[in-house]
């Protein structure tokens, strides 16, 4: 069962997400930045993902397209800010191309809890509450817990 926590403080403009993987914060850190991992986990089950562009480095951009098989694409993109590894976890921008110019700062940090686990906790700050809420209010998490139990899948299997 998915210990999922997302937390929209009302009067924030930052969505806190956590979860627990089974597995070491090496592997889920590459899971998160690694093409081929991201394709097959990112996103609700209705849509293949791809990553058109992932430059994994200071200042480097990255894209990932979702297309469902009506062939509807949704797109988003951004860019890398700072050193990303394990250590310093990943922080980037953040933006869906559907609805441009609302752009978020998103961190992902890995924290090691021993026996197996590491837990991801998730922070998107936006420019505004309206904004925030409009991302809790697409159906974002559900969206996100479904590529997590792909992840947890992909972590076992490998």
């Amino acid at each position: 069962m998915s210990d999922l926590k997302v937390t929209a403080t009302p009067g924030t403009s930052t969505i806190e997400i956590s979860r627990t993987f089974a597995t070491t914060p090496e592997r889920l850190f590459h899971a998160n930045v690694d093409d081929e991992w991201q394709k097959k986990w990112l996103g609700p089950d209705i849509y293949k993902t791809e990553v058109p562009i992932n430059e994994v480095r200071d200042g480097g951009r990255w894209r990932w397209t979702q297309r469902d098989d009506d062939g509807n694409t949704h797109g988003f993109r951004g860019v890398y800010h700072g050193d990303p590894s394990v250590e310093n976890g990943i922080t980037r921008t953040f933006e869906y191309e559907g609805v441009p110019g609302h752009v978020s700062l998103e961190t992902l940090r890995f924290t090691d809890l021993g026996n197996g686990t590491t837990r991801i906790d998730v922070t998107s700050a936006f420019a505004s509450v309206e904004d925030r809420d409009g991302m809790v209010q697409s159906g974002m998490e559900g969206g996100m817990e479904e590529g997590f139990v792909r992840l947890d899948k992909l972590l076992a299997d490998s």
